[in-house]
């Protein structure tokens, strides 16, 4: 009888939530519309835009970490996840200072955050996900925020799906742990999985899998997801492409500013290489406040991290991926040489005033034609050198990235009808792209692919959008004459 009860219950209950999930669409306080959907994990309630064309639903975990532990999916949740506001980021530097104070961090401060407020912890595993008002198995662009593997978020006022939305795309960006909450490791740390290391990596890699098996219930296709990144994101895309864990996961990658493998510039550390940076921060933490790094506040292991940063010539090394052997098997150059690395479609970019503009230019362009000389999919190269209205930093490390979101409205910049213009245009030809495999289509400029007798790649530029070379020697004349910016 006992058994009957609780199946009738349970019976009673789940005709309750289908009845309320079939009330699509509700009226809350706020004056927007909702929408409440069934998933694998549960019922989430998204919110319609302020401009009424796409459905965001803000701050899903995904997954759950303790401190130096590699993360544990979420699979299920009681009753109805309320979707409707960002989840922590990270912490990472700025969570501990005003960033409106520090000169050297003025400039990205102004361009991106000024004016917004964010909350920083370490519990931070979350997703925010744009979809079109009616999607059906729509293609999936999913976003890896850069910020040296030290900064960022995924919902910086230049980061919204909406544009896509409207190109019938559905969109996932991330928050994953950053700094030494994403990067330290020691050889006593390894688990039952028999490495350590990496945390940030598997944060990634955790909200794909979730991606995987939950989009459809949002109208995404799970076979059709396009990674997408830029600085250290482009640079994490590059990895997850090389990794044997996330084969036949990804159909595309699309990589700006930090995406190619190149010596010197490709993971190849290991964790005896980057031990005794971690080591010593650990000596300091524990000098600090005598607790060592496992136990301590994150505001004491940042004070140390900065401090011995400023000291040490390998921290820019040790803050990012290594080879684990799991993620990473051997170094990049190796996946690369032994045919590892995914065989799938690479959209390459860079922008004129980049880090280091020749040597980013020359990783994307490389990349790309490697894929044709390897007899693989078609990929495809852009140079970004529009020159932003508002001051004299040219097209800047990171300022692509108002345009391939769409998002130009929400910046301070004066932009001109030309900008609304070429960000349409990398829209729609990174929206081909996401769809396809392929950028061109829809009346669009043709974009040549890569190859050994076609060197030219795409340029958004001033007042053009057409197939064209790239001065080498006029990209080090920038590097040598003009200060880059970029974090």
């Amino acid at each position: 009888m006992t058994d009957e009860i609780g199946k009738e219950t349970e019976k009673e209950i789940g005709k309750e939530m289908k009845q309320e999930m079939m009330k699509s669409e509700i009226q809350p306080e706020s004056g927007e519309s909702s929408k409440l959907i069934g998933t694998p994990c549960g019922a989430v309630r998204g919110t319609v835009s302020a401009k009424g064309d796409c459905i965001v639903y803000k701050g899903i975990r995904y997954a759950n970490a303790k401190r130096f532990q590699y993360p544990e999916e979420v699979t299920h949740w009681d009753g109805i996840y309320e979707a409707d506001r960002f989840g922590n980021c990270s912490y990472q530097p700025r969570a501990f200072y005003d960033e409106a104070k520090v000169p050297e961090k003025a400039f990205y401060y102004h361009e991106f955050r000024e004016g917004e407020s964010y909350t920083y912890s370490e519990d931070c595993l979350f997703l925010n996900i744009w979809t079109p008002l009616e999607p059906e198995n729509a293609p999936v662009l999913f976003y890896i925020h850069g910020g040296g593997f030290k900064g960022g978020c995924g919902h910086e006022k230049h980061f919204d799906g909406a544009a896509y939305c409207r190109q019938g795309i559905l969109v996932v960006t991330i928050n994953y742990r950053l700094g030494p909450l994403g990067f330290a490791c020691m050889e006593e740390w390894k688990d039952e999985a028999g490495h350590a290391g990496n945390y940030a990596m598997y944060d990634q890699m955790a909200a794909l899998s979730w991606v995987r098996r939950n989009i459809a219930a949002f109208g995404g296709n799970p076979d059709r997801i396009t990674l997408m990144g830029q600085s250290a994101g482009a640079m994490s895309v590059q990895q997850h492409c090389l990794s044997p864990l996330t084969k036949g996961s990804i159909c595309g990658a699309i990589m700006m500013s930090g995406g190619g493998v190149r010596e010197g510039f490709a993971a190849a550390a290991s964790l005896k290489d980057v031990e005794p940076f971690w080591r010593e921060l650990d000596l300091r933490v524990t000098e600090a406040c005598g607790k060592g790094l496992r136990e301590a506040e994150p505001s004491v292991i940042f004070e140390a991290f900065n401090a011995l940063s400023k000291e040490r010539p390998d921290a820019a090394m040790v803050c990012g991926p290594i080879v684990d052997g799991a993620f990473l098997p051997e170094p990049a150059m190796e996946i690369v040489r032994n045919g590892g690395a995914h065989e799938i479609p690479y959209l390459m970019g860079s922008t004129s005033e980049d880090i280091v503009p020749p040597i980013v230019h020359k990783m994307a362009k490389g990349w790309a034609r490697l894929q044709s000389d390897l007899g693989r999919c078609p990929s495809y190269a852009f140079f970004f050198d529009r020159q932003l209205p508002g001051d004299d930093r040219g097209a800047w490390h990171s300022a692509d990235l108002w345009y391939e979101f769409g998002t130009l409205e929400n910046s301070w910049r004066p932009f001109e009808a030309w900008d609304r213009e070429l960000s349409d245009c990398m829209v729609r030809c990174f929206s081909n792209f996401i769809r396809t495999g392929d950028p061109n289509g829809g009346g669009l400029p043709q974009w040549l692919p890569m190859k050994k007798d076609q060197n030219r790649v795409m340029r958004f530029g001033d007042k053009t959008v057409a197939m064209g070379y790239v001065s080498i020697a006029k990209l080090n004349h920038t590097m040598r004459t003009k200060p880059s910016v970029g974090e």
